[in-house]
C-alpha cells in the first residue's frame, strides 16, 4: 500500500511540473506571436510544447492509475465513509479536464490559430495551483 502511495505521489508531482509548464511556453509563444513573430521562434515553442505534452500525459496516467489502485485497496466501505475523497475527486477531474484543454490550446498553437493573449495564458498558468492547494488540504487535513 505504501508503495502505491509512494508511486501515486510521485507521478502526481511530475504530472504537476508539466501542467505548471506547459502554459508557460503559451505565455511566452503567444508573447513572440505579438512582438516580433519571428518564425524560427515560433517553430522552436511548437517543438517544445509538443515534446512537453507527450512526456507529461503518460504521468497524469500512472497518476490515475496508482491512485484508483489506492482507492480499490482501501476498499468501498472507506470511500463511502470518506467524503473528503469525493471532493478531490472532483478536483481531480476538473484537472484531467485541464489537461485535456491544454491539448486543445496547444493544438491551436501548432496549427497557428492561437486567438489568446498572453495575459490569458497567465491565468491558465496559475489557476491549477489553487485546485492544487485544495487537493492536498483534503488529502492531509480530512476537514470532512
Amino acid at each position: 500500500m505504501l508503495w502505491l502511495k509512494a508511486f501515486h505521489i510521485i507521478f502526481m508531482v511530475a504530472w504537476f511540473a508539466g501542467i505548471f509548464y506547459l502554459p508557460r511556453l503559451f505565455i511566452y509563444h503567444a508573447t513572440n506571436q505579438i512582438g516580433n513573430n519571428e518564425k524560427v521562434i515560433n517553430e522552436q515553442f511548437k517543438i517544445m510544447e509538443r515534446r512537453l505534452w507527450f512526456f507529461v500525459t503518460p504521468f497524469a496516467v500512472l497518476t490515475a492509475i496508482f491512485g484508483f489502485s489506492l482507492i480499490y485497496m482501501y476498499g468501498t466501505d472507506w470511500l463511502k465513509a470518506s467524503p473528503w475523497m469525493h471532493a478531490k475527486l472532483t478536483l481531480v477531474a476538473l484537472l484531467y479536464i485541464y489537461h485535456g484543454y491544454l491539448f486543445k490550446l496547444m493544438r491551436d498553437f501548432q496549427h497557428d490559430r492561437n486567438k489568446h493573449s498572453p495575459r490569458f495564458y497567465r491565468f491558465v498558468n496559475e489557476s491549477p495551483v489553487i485546485v492544487l492547494f485544495a487537493i492536498v488540504i483534503l488529502v492531509v487535513v480530512k476537514p470532512f
